[in-house]
């Protein structure tokens, strides 16, 4: 099996994650034909083009699951005023994001730990090493 890096879409945020995939010679060669004939401008653009495609098809399954879930779609940054602001109030969060969730760098382990009852993001999580682990059993 062949490995091809890929970039994912860019989310609203401006930001990407790379992702890695296995593909067999066959596949990768077809993916190299249809580039080397003008199809796409390189195998990344023809791997993100399905992806879309098939999210596409897809996208009527996943605003259901969306709303049935109540998922923030898209970014949802957490700062160090508006977890102070959840302690203040006695208030625990409970984070759940299609897309990126990040909390800010300024933000201590023991505020998040304070603050944030779970997580659960489909995407991407931005957060301090330390906070992560902080966090690490209410990840899900």
């Amino acid at each position: 099996m062949t490995k091809a890096l890929v970039e994912a879409p860019r989310p609203k945020g401006g930001e990407s994650e790379k992702i890695t995939i296995n593909l067999g010679p066959v596949d990768l060669g077809q993916i190299d034909l249809l580039v080397e004939e003008g199809f796409y401008s390189n195998r990344t653009d023809l791997i993100r083009t399905a992806i879309r495609n098939q999210l596409a098809i897809h996208a009527q399954v996943v605003n259901e699951t969306v709303i049935r879930r109540e998922l923030v779609l898209g970014l949802q940054h957490f700062s160090k005023r508006d977890l102070e602001a959840a302690l203040a109030a006695n208030e625990r969060l409970n984070i759940q994001v299609l897309g990126l969730a990040s909390i800010a760098a300024d933000v201590s382990a023991e505020l998040a730990s304070a603050t944030i009852e779970s997580i659960v993001v489909l995407g991407a999580f931005h957060a301090s090493p330390a906070v992560k682990a902080a966090l690490a059993g209410r990840i899900g």
